[in-house]
């Protein structure tokens, strides 16, 4: 009996350790703050092709509507639970909204750095694609948000549980902020190519539009970022998007149905896809096409 309370003491005292190194860890680095180089300012114009051309951005290519919603009023991204609570911000004027908080020059900094006002990082922004950005593009999207109709929903602030805390000490890339370089911006940010139906200009909209965040940096497919979210598919050539045709890739981004029938599923942002132009879905065909085959278990 001695031995079996010494040995339950023990555990019980590992446990207590590692939650201890668990909430430390976690809150060293979501207190982090991080210094953002100055640049020169954005030209946003809020003429009417600035506007449209944000609105485009904002739903079809960076996909902000699906996680702040249609109206941008934003949303309780994960309900409250061992992973915590995670909202997706009121990125309106209206009440619960930050956009009359934010200048232009710190919603650029929120947009391409994943950092807030206060110098701290966003959670699950997906910073790391939208900071290969172009200039005229970021000013886009701002002259855009600058014109939406103010929602007033006020949400609860986001605040990580035990199994979010967990994730962030043990590496998830919660906090895109962690892993950008905030001194120097992306040398692929100063030469964005023109729009296009082209090979450059669908790598720069699988760059910017949140593909190798789901699917990996060589887009051979990745395990899911939280619990419960599946992996995502291998879309180079050596996966079974590789045996598609550019008529089965377009008709697969407009009705979210495979070749085979099957259904994609929701985790896969094909409603956003289906927004983009017949070029540009395209210009992404091409640009699919030329990049390395990689094997991997991943499935389309």
């Amino acid at each position: 009996m001695k031995w079996i309370k010494r040995i339950a003491l023990g555990l019980v005292a590992v446990i207590v350790l590692l939650v201890a190194v668990v909430f430390g860890v976690s809150e060293s680095r979501m207190r982090r703050t991080y210094d953002v180089a100055t640049v020169s300012p954005l030209n946003v114009t809020k003429d009417p092709a600035q506007i449209a051309r944000g609105e485009h951005l904002a739903t079809a290519v960076a996909k902000c509507t699906d996680c702040h919603t249609a109206d941008l009023g934003g949303k309780v991204f994960i309900e409250p639970g061992p992973m915590g609570t995670v909202s997706a911000s009121n990125l309106t004027a209206g009440k619960g909204g930050i956009l009359a908080r934010y200048t232009d020059a710190q919603l650029e900094t929120a947009i391409r750095h994943g950092v807030r006002t206060d110098g701290r990082g966003l959670v699950i922004m997906p910073s790391d694609e939208y900071q290969y950005l172009g200039d005229a593009d970021v000013a886009a999207i701002i002259a855009y948000l600058r014109t939406i109709p103010p929602v007033d929903r006020e949400l609860p602030k986001t605040k990580l549980g035990p199994i979010g805390r967990g994730l962030v000490t043990f590496g998830a890339p919660l906090i895109p902020a962690a892993r950008i370089d905030h001194g120097k911006p992306p040398a692929s940010r100063a030469s964005v190519p023109p729009v296009g139906p082209t090979r450059e200009y669908g790598e720069y909209l699988v760059s910017v539009g949140g593909c190798r965040g789901c699917h990996g940096p060589d887009l051979a497919g990745a395990p899911g970022h939280a619990p419960g979210e599946p992996a995502s598919a291998n879309i180079t050539p050596a996966g079974p998007m590789g045996r598609w045709s550019e008529a089965d890739f377009t008709r697969v981004l407009r009705t979210g149905t495979r070749p085979d029938g099957s259904k994609l599923l929701d985790f896969m942002p094909w409603r956003s896809m289906a927004r983009h132009t017949d070029d540009e879905l395209h210009a992404i065909w091409l640009y699919l096409k030329t990049v390395p085959p990689v094997q991997s278990a991943a499935r389309s």
